[in-house]
């Protein structure tokens, strides 16, 4: 504090140093706009992987027996076991050496978020499945179907409309966990923001816009997901 009243140009450098600049993005706005595009992309991308494995992962776990349960429950419990990030470096680095092929990084990003989100996705299945009464399976019984027509046509319909809040934090966690890809340099919004940062000196500004770009793209997901639900939660009782 003595030192700043000492030399008051100093004072006003850090006045100065804190002025907010749009320039960083009037600048850079079409480099940024590829960023945002791209996490959109990966998050997609990932969401449809990890949905997919989910739901025959956790359908199998609940109605293909217990070895099947066993052994698919060995891959839930290690994606839930080991952090998203070791999975992500685990797939660019270390896997292309064991099948001698290589991923770029686009690849390798939708693959680790994919796999590791249908570990929970899968998790969410299985327990919306067993929240339907067995009686629904048994009726679907009764009237000639299989037992997989029975699931694809009645439970799994209902279990799907309980698990609407549970699988629309998971859409919001894809769209998040696209910034670890930064990692591995996929010019993603959190590494573009970096590389943005880095050559302007105005992290305050960059750092900021990107955490509100990320607020716009969650925000609508969670609140769309909510009223889906409020609207439509009564077709999901049994």
């Amino acid at each position: 504090m003595a030192g700043v009243r000492q030399n008051p140009g100093l004072l006003i450098e850090r006045t100065l140093s804190m002025t907010i600049s749009l320039a960083p993005f009037a600048n850079n706005w079409f480099f940024l706009l590829k960023a945002v595009w791209i996490t959109v992309v990966i998050s997609l991308s990932s969401m449809l992987l990890g949905f997919a494995i989910g739901i025959v992962v956790g359908s199998l776990r609940t109605y293909g027996g217990k070895w099947v349960d066993r052994i698919l429950g060995f891959y839930v419990d290690t994606m839930r076991a080991i952090p998203l990030l070791v999975v992500l470096i685990w797939i660019y680095f270390a896997f292309p050496l064991a099948i001698g092929i290589s991923v770029n990084v686009m690849t390798a990003a939708i693959a680790a978020l994919g796999i590791h989100l249908g570990a929970y996705v899968a998790e969410t299945i299985r327990a919306g499945l067993t929240s339907v009464r067995r009686g629904q399976m048994s009726a679907a019984l009764a009237l000639g179907m299989s037992r997989m027509q029975a699931v694809r046509t009645v439970i799994l319909p209902q279990a799907l409309i309980r698990m609407l809040p549970s699988l629309g934090s998971l859409l919001i966690f894809a769209i998040k966990d696209s910034a670890i890809a930064s990692v591995i340099a996929v010019p993603e919004l959190l590494r573009q923001t970096q590389v943005v940062a880095g050559k302007t000196f105005r992290p305050f500004e960059l750092y900021t816009g990107a955490m509100l770009i990320y607020f716009l793209l969650c925000f609508p997901v969670a609140r769309s997901v909510d009223r889906l639900y409020r609207r439509i939660s009564f077709l999901g009782s049994s």
